[in-house]
């Protein structure tokens, strides 16, 4: 018998280890049988997939390029979960760019609410550390609501790393399967969602324009250069002094070092820093899914230096419950 699809729901919302456009992907989970469900204390997984931009929280962990990744994943009573796995960025070496390992736990308090934690380690090798990315935690605490015509996830989380910085995410989805085919063996599955993400903005205000800009703690500064008004050259976001015509550089963590800003001030705050729009479809056998999903990200602030964020994202996954 093929699990019921709140029970796949429950179970897919704690195995998150990758980026998609709207944060942490949740891998698809082979549908198990209502007796291995209940009955198994200990569970292995594998999984393999390909993306064409990782987006994670706002910035572009692949450098605007396509991804793979490779895991391995053990659950404990549907319940605990560890997972390690490998990313391979198509133009970067070394070939494993960073490795994820994960802990998370979840428990159904009933059969509407349930709750769930985790922390992931994102740790990348050592000769992109030097010039692209910062090693880091994250950690979230996440509340999901059964409306039987949605399901509603509010999720809290933490990036640890030179600088920490809170995230908050409401994603609202409609699973649906068809009926079992093949013997009762195989189904098709759909989980369209809506995500919106709040974090830290800065507003960057001129007297010609107004920019809205995110900063990333596991992004190494982005250095750039702007113009600003007067001689000389100044430090910092681009400010030149005085009157007249002359250069300034500028080094942040932000993409605003590309922006060219006269009489600049800095307004910090916490708002919607995108929206994100998705519809996984998987084939779903008792041991293996095999999952295609695409998502359009609609980003709230401006981003010189990866403006094709915003748009259409495609993400293949296969995922084999071995035991």
């Amino acid at each position: 018998m093929i699990v019921k699809s709140a029970e796949v729901m429950r179970i897919r919302k704690v195995i998150r280890i990758l980026v998609l456009g709207t944060g942490i992907v949740i891998l698809p989970l082979p549908a198990v049988s209502q007796a291995d469900t209940s009955a198994s204390t200990h569970n292995l997984y594998t999984a393999a997939g390909y993306g064409s931009n990782m987006i994670y929280l706002g910035s572009s962990m692949s450098q605007n390029q396509s991804y793979g990744y490779a895991s391995l994943m053990y659950g404990y009573k549907n319940a605990l979960y560890a997972s390690l796995s490998g990313v391979h960025l198509s133009s970067i070496d070394p070939f494993i760019s960073f490795g994820i390992g994960s802990l998370s736990y979840s428990h159904t308090f009933n059969s509407w609410f349930d709750i769930s934690a985790g922390l992931y380690r994102y740790q990348f090798a050592g000769s992109l550390t030097d010039s692209l990315f910062n090693n880091f935690f994250y950690g979230d605490l996440t509340l999901g609501f059964d409306w039987k015509i949605l399901y509603s996830k509010v999720s809290a989380g933490t990036i640890f790393s030179e600088g920490s910085q809170g995230y908050l995410q409401f994603r609202n989805s409609r699973y649906f399967q068809t009926p079992a085919f093949s013997k009762g063996k195989m189904y098709f599955a759909f989980d369209p969602y809506i995500n919106i993400l709040f974090g830290s903005l800065t507003r960057i205000e001129t007297s010609t324009d107004t920019i809205i800009t995110v900063s990333s703690p596991f992004l190494q500064s982005v250095s750039g250069s702007a113009v600003g008004a007067g001689n000389g050259k100044g430090n910092g976001r681009g400010n030149g002094n005085g009157g007249g015509s002359g250069s300034s550089s500028s080094t942040g963590s932000t993409s605003s070092s590309s922006q060219i800003l006269t009489g600049t001030a800095y307004t910090s705050g916490f708002g919607v820093m995108e929206i994100d729009f998705g519809l996984p479809v998987s084939l779903n056998t008792e041991r293996m899914t095999i999952e295609a999903e695409a998502g359009y990200v609609l980003p709230v602030f401006d981003d010189p230096v990866y403006q094709s964020m915003k748009g259409f994202v495609f993400t293949f996954s296969m995922f084999i419950r071995i035991f």
